[in-house]
């Protein structure tokens, strides 16, 4: 393993003393390995909801001791062990929640199906208790909020037990050039769990490799363009990018409010649908629900075969197998992005990022040395040996510069173009193909982290549908060099049921969550 920055230990509290194939036989195997064992053994690695939920209600596992399990696995593999620095603090009040919880269950009073079920934050989501919200930034360290957004208390009050904070790349990585995935100034380099060497993807990558290292049952992640599909697809576990605004942004550490978006990341695809559940808005699953129908053609995106043999494997087997299923298959060899989509893009983000983050760093009482984003360029600055060592901030630096005021006719006419142009790249597809989903690699393989030249992207596909606010959803479907591959999902507005079902006739076949080795 290479030698990442020094993370910053976890805060100390009472609670922390406590080669993968596709092949349908190697899956069979690591589900079995999956599956909770009796109560002689009490074995939860890499367990699914469906199955602690069963264990629940039976009474043969308690919240409480599954928390303690959680906190173990984090404490032998975060920081020690395989050095995954996935989380960056433990809640210290989680086991004293999982025990009034257990003690509800007793009484017969059981809130929802998340009901005791412990869930990993992606540190830019605010929560109103003992764990800070930093966005992995040290100029937010320690900083409490009195607010949860919106979305954590939906989740509090269904009876979630918010375990951690996760790392994740630092300020969603939107602060500058060269940067490298997984990296914060508060969590160190969070690493891949299937090869320690290579990189987690982002920003959301403490949340991916959570669940894929068996840190949780659960976790969140948010994405503005590839930040949930990313890391989802290069960790082998589920993400799901939600239609645009079906998740309340609230109280989440701001790039956009365009584009960005809270999501599940989980090991299996029963568990995102579980989580997702928790997590829409009413409005939201009124029109899901609405839209919930089966897949009957899809478009199938073969551009990406001739980067990698593993991805050639993985559409070729996708095709086989959808058809196999009654799914009509249109192949298609081409995804080339609208002309002009990038640079909207790009002007929405930066715009919105100088509103949107200052009026997060106000409504949740930032301390002064964060009080807005000259501040933090300037203890950036003042800091440098520590915080601009590996890549600057750029982003930062160009965003707050913009005149809101000035810009603002700009920024709408690059709102406005990003979302027909990638809208209508998306309608192409789905509607001169009378498809219900269009199936396209995600991202290639993870490649080496390398402080030097920070990330190396080899592909990625998350941008149509980020810009669009389309649903997309990833799942392991393939592997590169015993890397995991992802594959994603993306269909119309409010098709997210749909997309899951989907995902979860690929996870059938042989597809999904391949348990890592971490020795």
């Amino acid at each position: 393993m290479i030698q990442a920055p020094q993370a910053r230990q976890i805060r100390p509290s009472p609670l922390t003393a406590v080669k993968t194939v596709l092949l349908a036989t190697s899956l069979a195997l690591a589900l079995n390995a999956c599956s909770p064992a009796s109560d002689a053994d009490n074995d939860l690695s890499f367990a699914s909801a469906e199955d602690i939920q069963q264990r629940l209600a039976d009474g043969q596992l308690s919240s409480e001791a599954l928390v303690q399990y959680y906190i173990e696995q984090i404490e032998a593999n975060n920081q020690q062990g395989a050095e995954l620095r996935a989380i960056i603090d433990i809640n210290p009040d989680a086991l004293s929640i999982a025990r009034t919880l257990d003690e509800e269950r007793a009484a017969g009073q059981v809130r929802s199906p998340l009901h005791g079920l412990p869930v990993v934050l992606k540190a830019n989501i605010a929560t109103a208790d003992q764990l800070p919200t930093t966005a992995g930034a040290n100029v937010l360290e320690g900083h409490l909020t009195s607010v949860d957004a919106e979305l954590v208390a939906q989740l509090r009050e269904q009876g979630a037990i918010i375990l951690a904070k996760a790392n994740l790349s630092e300020w969603a990585n939107f602060r500058g050039y060269g940067s490298s995935s997984g990296w914060s100034g508060l969590g160190g380099q969070a690493r891949n769990p299937y090869r320690h060497s290579h990189t987690p993807c982002g920003s959301s990558s403490g949340s991916a490799v959570a669940v894929a290292a068996d840190f949780s049952l659960l976790a969140i992640g948010t994405e503005t363009d590839g930040s949930i599909m990313c890391p989802a697809s290069i960790n082998g576990v589920v993400g799901v990018k939600p239609t645009r605004g079906s998740v309340s942004g609230h109280g989440i550490i701001p790039i956009a409010a365009a584009q960005d978006i809270a999501g599940p990341m989980t090991r299996y695809v029963h568990d995102a649908r579980l989580l997702l559940q928790g997590m829409i808005t009413a409005e939201a699953r009124s029109h899901m629900d609405a839209t919930d129908a089966a897949s009957q053609r899809v478009v199938l995106i073969k551009a990406y075969d001739d980067h990698f043999p593993g991805v050639a494997a993985m559409t070729e087997r996708l095709g086989l197998y959808l058809e196999s299923q009654g799914i009509e298959v249109v192949r298609v060899d081409e995804w080339q992005l609208p002309e002009g989509l990038g640079e909207a893009e790009i002007e929405v983000l930066l715009y919105e990022f100088k509103r949107d983050l200052s009026q997060w760093l106000i409504d949740f009482e930032a301390p002064e040395i964060a009080a807005d984003m000259p501040a933090i360029i300037r203890y950036n600055e003042e800091n440098a040996d520590i915080n601009l060592h590996l890549f600057g901030q750029e982003y930062f630096e160009q965003a707050a510069i913009i005149d809101l005021e000035q810009a603002r006719d700009s920024y709408e006419a690059a709102l406005q173009l990003g979302r027909t142009l990638s809208a209508d790249f998306l309608d192409e597809l789905l509607q001169t193909h009378a498809a219900d989903a269009i199936v396209i690699p995600s991202y290639g393989p993870a490649w080496p982290i390398d402080h030097e030249q920070g990330d190396v992207f080899n592909f990625g596909t998350s941008t149509a549908a980020a810009v669009s606010g389309y649903p997309s959803v990833t799942i392991r479907a393939g592997y590169e060099d015993e890397l995991p591959l992802g594959v994603s999902l993306v269909g119309a507005p409010y098709t997210d049921w749909r997309l899951l079902d989907l995902a979860e006739r690929l996870e059938h076949d042989g597809m999904g969550f391949v348990p890592p080795r971490l020795d």
